[in-house]
């Protein structure tokens, strides 16, 4: 078994670069689809520490529609119920930065929710009394250097982008005073009776919101990372099915000395699993460098659409390194299983003479069609009636593995056509040539034809995201400036004296809510110009400005409606409030529903609700010296006053952030499918030799078959750009049209940029002519001597 085992290893010995090449297209795969995962386990750690916060994800609360009274509570206690209050709310330290401020009382929390230490008597003061003690985790800490907070104090457990303080000190820095967000409930009391009006009880629940809504997110990088590691695996079922092909002399050999079929099977299992674990390796390291420099984007990313937080660094989780080691195993796995198949079922006395591989039978051409047809009715299949995000995924998936296995069959179609209409021997025999090399660089074009399709698709949906989000900003972000005053009689301050020297003022009020069963946001909309000349609108009712004004109306946001099928003239329901949907707008970037009412209606229901933020509209070159003199007349600080152009531009640098994972991932699957033709290139032009040496010996010198060969890899590599472009075209509009709907409730109108498609084929071609450079030049340097010996070889 030994020598066996020898005999099989001295391939790799004489074939150094195909072992590479299949060891670096393993490792590569391994690595995309692990730096994916690496970034997924630490988000979704966070997540699961957040809700794990205050012990929420054992402890019952009681909560109300909005704010609880802090009279609510003393009655409650007074009551004989064991709760302990809990403020929570975002504080805005600058244009960059906030906290997730949670207030609470340490003498009445629950025990479950103790998660850091204040001590005790004298040494609890500090915590108590003003200005108070901020705990949070070392990385928050670190954040917030230097900005104007209540001191700061380490404390392991807590989830990143969250302060802990005293409940008094927290209502005083978010504004909330007499109010508390919700209360906490002890779990070894008794309930003394039923809860009064208004207040509900909140079961535990071991997934966080933030959890739930960014799941799509996830999802749609998991999708990215196994796209990239199905397109590396093309090069490890190339170098593997070669690499068989080559040996299948040696493979007669051995069965013929005594080597049964289950043993050579297991020799050849033990081999692939070696190399499996060993690039594996490498690409759980590779990997951890890509989440390591992927990750802040994200974080970033999560932080400005989600709200959610992620620490920047990387943390090695054996969750997703085992499933990485998985992952290559199963790769490597699927990617012999044909030639493992093929071993074991090798006659014994068949001739010794090592197949063509490079010649495809029609009869293969017409099942992988067959199989390419069938996947694509499948995509069909689920575009008119699956539903939901991962038969969005499924949609995608048939639709590109049924156009990479119909990519051959159409590139055999046209060279067979293009031989017919050749004229003269030279082009005929290029043309025929050509297809007869195709099977050998079918999986490579195949891997290039993914890569192209998915740069043009996303970077089709990126740019359209990025046009619709930039005029969708450009109606929503109408005021030439914002303010945002500490307290309620700053605003009022400010308001009174801005009437003379301001255009108009509308308040920018919103409440929580609940609609058809699930959280929501409410805002108040004044009757303005403003709103009615800008607001994005997809669907209205005739007059729905005036309806919205009445009170007996609302606006609601696309993801309300498509979530819950709702259109103009429906009925709806809020908490103390009934009447119908006046029109449905688009609300890019905001996961939650949003219904929006006429502000009279707004203040009704919600009388509490604030009047801290305006929107100030004026004319847009006295904006900037407006601000500066409400600067000098109040105390309003850099985050109290905003103009448009920085909300903007904030904006845009979430969009930007948000893509740039997605941007990265396309850039390394494009490198990995030209490595793919590389490795093909490579290996088959050490096999090109009795194609080439009689034709070599017929008159066509080295130079020229050089240049054939740089001309039909750079066909090719057309050919298949060419297959690209409907495909990555189909690709975009099923991101934009299904997947964005399922994900995230909202859909983009789709717009082309025939400029990207034409640098993307430049591309294409200066890679396949890199990929061909080293074996073009390797033919123009062989010695007559290597040709001659082809014949003297009798092949």
């Amino acid at each position: 078994m030994s020598a066996a085992l020898a005999a099989l290893l001295s391939h790799w010995r004489r074939s150094p670069l195909q072992l590479a090449m299949l060891l670096l297209g393993l490792a590569l795969a391994t690595a995309l689809w692990s730096g994916v995962q690496a970034i997924n386990a630490e988000a979704r750690a966070s997540y699961a520490e957040a809700a794990a916060t205050l012990g929420q994800d054992r402890l019952s609360r009681i909560a109300a529609d909005g704010p609880v009274p802090q009279e609510t509570y003393v009655a409650l206690r007074r009551a004989g119920w064991r709760v302990s209050p809990v403020v929570e709310g975002r504080l805005r330290i600058d244009e960059r930065r906030s906290l997730r401020l949670i207030g609470i009382d340490p003498l009445t929390l629950p025990a479950p929710a103790q998660q850091v230490e204040f001590g005790e008597g004298d040494a609890l003061l500090p915590f108590l009394t003003a200005p108070g003690l901020i705990f949070a985790d070392p990385e928050t800490l670190a954040r917030m250097e230097g900005a104007d907070l209540p001191p700061l104090r380490a404390a392991e457990g807590l989830p990143p982008g969250t302060g802990l303080m005293d409940i008094g000190q927290a209502q005083r820095l978010l504004g909330m005073e007499g109010r508390i967000s919700h209360l906490l409930l002890d779990p070894e009391a008794p309930q003394p009776g039923p809860l009064p009006g208004g207040l509900r009880l909140v079961p535990p629940d071991s997934e966080s919101d933030v959890a739930r809504l960014t799941d799509s997110f996830h999802l749609n990088l998991t999708a990215f990372g196994l796209l990239s590691f199905a397109v590396g695996l093309f090069i490890v079922h190339s170098a593997i099915g070669l690499a068989f092909e080559q040996r299948r002399p040696m493979f007669r050999t051995l069965r013929a000395l005594g080597v049964t079929a289950r043993t050579l099977i297991g020799l050849l299992f033990a081999e692939l699993l070696l190399f499996a674990l060993l690039a594996g390796a490498a690409g759980l390291l590779l990997g951890y460098l890509v989440a390591a420099l992927l990750l802040p984007d994200v974080a970033a990313t999560l932080r400005g659409l989600y709200g959610a937080e992620v620490p920047g660094t990387l943390a090695f989780r054996p969750g997703w390194a085992t499933a990485g080691l998985g992952i290559a195993l199963l790769g490597t796995l699927v990617s012999s299983a044909q030639s493992l198949w093929r071993v074991a079922h090798l006659p014994l006395l068949a001739p010794a003479q090592p197949r063509a591989w490079a010649v495809a039978s029609e009869r293969a051409l017409w099942r992988q069609a067959t199989a390419a047809v069938g996947l694509l009715i499948l995509a069909g299949a689920l575009l008119l009636w699956g539903r939901g995000i991962v038969a969005a995924f499924v949609l995608l998936a048939a639709l590109l593995l049924g156009a990479a296995l119909l990519l051959p069959v159409l590139l055999s179609a046209l060279l067979r056509g293009a031989q017919g209409l050749a004229r003269g021997p030279i082009a005929q025999w290029f043309w025929a040539d050509t297809r007869q090399q195709l099977p050998g660089l079918s999986l490579a074009l195949m891997a290039l034809l993914l890569a192209l399709a998915a740069n043009i698709g996303v970077g089709t949906m990126v740019s359209s995201f990025r046009l619709t989000f930039t005029g969708w900003l450009d109606q929503r972000l109408a005021f030439e400036l914002y303010l945002s005053a500490p307290d309620q009689e700053t605003a009022d301050r400010v308001v009174r004296w801005l009437e003379p020297r301001a255009e108009a003022v509308l308040p920018i009020v919103r409440a929580e809510t609940e609609v058809l069963g699930q959280p929501a946001q409410l805002y108040g909309m004044a009757d303005h110009p403003t709103y009615r000349e800008n607001w994005p609108l997809l669907a209205e009712a005739p007059g729905v400005w005036d309806l919205l004004a009445g009170g007996g109306w609302a606006l609601v946001n696309e993801q309300l409606a498509r979530r819950e099928g709702l259109e103009p003239g429906d009925p709806i329901r809020l908490p103390g409030w009934e009447g119908r949907i006046a029109a449905v707008y688009s609300d890019y970037g905001n996961p939650s529903a949003q219904v929006i009412l006429g502000l009279d209606r707004f203040f009704a229901l919600h009388p509490e609700a604030e009047r801290r933020r305006y929107g100030i509209r004026v004319a847009p070159d006295r904006a900037a010296a407006l601000a500066e003199e409400m600067r000098a007349a109040f105390d309003l600080g850099d985050e109290g006053l905003i103009d448009q152009a920085s909300l903007k531009g904030f904006s845009l640098q979430v969009f930007e952030r948000t893509f740039a994972v997605t941007a990265a991932l396309n850039v390394l699957t494009l490198g990995v499918a030209g490595l793919a033709m590389f490795a093909s290139l490579m290996v088959l032009s050490g096999m090109r030799l009795p194609q080439l040496a009689p034709v070599w010996a017929m008159g066509l010198t080295k130079a020229r078959l050089a240049r054939l060969e740089m001309l039909r890899t750079l066909l090719l590599a057309a050919g298949t750009m060419a297959a690209a472009l409907p495909l990555g075209l189909a690709l975009a509009w099923v991101l934009l049209a299904v997947v964005n709907v399922q994900a995230f409730g909202w859909r983009l109108p789709m717009h082309v940029f025939p400029l990207d498609w034409l640098t993307l084929g430049a591309l294409a071609l200066v890679a396949a002519a890199l990929a061909a450079a080293v074996p073009v030049r390797r033919l123009a340097r062989l010695r007559p001597a290597d040709l001659l010996r082809v014949f003297a070889n009798e092949r």
